[in-house]
């Protein structure tokens, strides 16, 4: 199989449509559908179907997927291999992180690379979805967990308590809220997340079905965005309200399970000098100020 050909049948086993796989390839769609053709023909055998739901695997697609897998594995290893031994402070580095945290941690940490080593690149993703290190769709991802890959390299940067928070606009307005009222009386919002559990939601372990829920979000960063302007009260990681000015509620209560934040890389890559230099700056980053 030759690996060009290999690399558009699994964007193409992996996105479904030719528009998304040329997309994820970085060619047109009809490269895709050329270089498909050419793999089918070379194998003897059709690797998709073509349905309403997009390109599907036959099953001689699912035999040849493993091989694929394994190549682009062994692809991919060379590839970090020959980086982990790169000295040089120049090149691109790609980093996965959410909003907030790039706002508030990582782009100053880019910000201090460039002064230092302005040849490095970096290529900055602040997607909801999950990137792939071992298929080097990332270098350095900033994660909210730690992950169970042995190949990959996980430090711990934060381990934030959760507080209820207010502008001190909202709470000029509408007064602190009584502890055991379940928020009569008051405007909440929440984190999307939180509202899919099996349990009835809360805030700091308070019910809320006496507030009025105002707002969800799937961002760390418009919840705080929504808070800082008053338009009701949340949960917010503690140093992260307070670099927004925020007004601590009830402070001896606390969501069960604290905000943490794991920066991860992996194990071929951490010794490359432009992912190090990356990952020093960012670890600084998350440094209590003062220290």
């Amino acid at each position: 199989m030759n690996w060009d050909d290999t690399r558009i049948f699994l964007a193409l086993q992996r996105e479904r449509t030719l528009r998304q796989a040329a997309r994820v390839a970085g060619v047109d769609q009809a490269t895709v559908g050329r270089r498909l053709a050419a793999l089918e023909h070379a194998l003897g055998a059709t690797l998709f179907l073509r349905t309403s739901e997009g390109y599907v695997l036959t099953p001689a697609g699912e035999n040849a997927l493993r091989s694929a897998e394994k190549m682009e594995k062994f692809a991919h290893d060379l590839v970090r291999q020959a980086q982990g031994a790169d000295s040089r402070l120049a090149g691109e580095v790609k980093v996965a992180t959410t909003d907030s945290l790039a706002l508030e941690f990582v782009i100053p940490a880019i910000a201090r690379v460039h002064a230092e080593h302005p040849d490095v690149r970096v290529m900055l993703n602040t997607s909801t979805q999950m990137l792939n290190l071992a298929r080097r769709e990332a270098d350095i991802a900033i994660r909210n967990m730690k992950p169970e890959n042995l190949d990959l390299v996980a430090r711990r940067l934060a381990h934030w308590p959760v507080g209820l928070f207010a502008s001190p606009g909202y709470l000029a307005r509408r007064g602190t809220p009584a502890q055991a009222d379940a928020f009569a009386g008051h405007d909440l919002v929440m984190y999307q997340p939180f509202l899919h559990g099996s349990a009835a939601p809360t805030l700091v372990g308070e019910p809320i079905h006496t507030g009025r829920l105002v707002a969800t979000a799937n961002s760390s960063l418009m919840l705080r965005s929504m808070i800082r302007t008053g338009m009701a009260i949340g949960e917010v990681p503690v140093p992260l309200a307070e670099r927004d000015g925020l007004v601590r509620i009830w402070p001896e209560r606390e969501r069960a399970g604290r905000y943490e934040v794991w920066l991860v890389t992996h194990q071929d890559l951490r010794h490359t000098a432009r992912v190090r230099a990356m990952i020093d700056s960012i670890v600084d980053a998350f440094q209590p100020r003062g220290s």
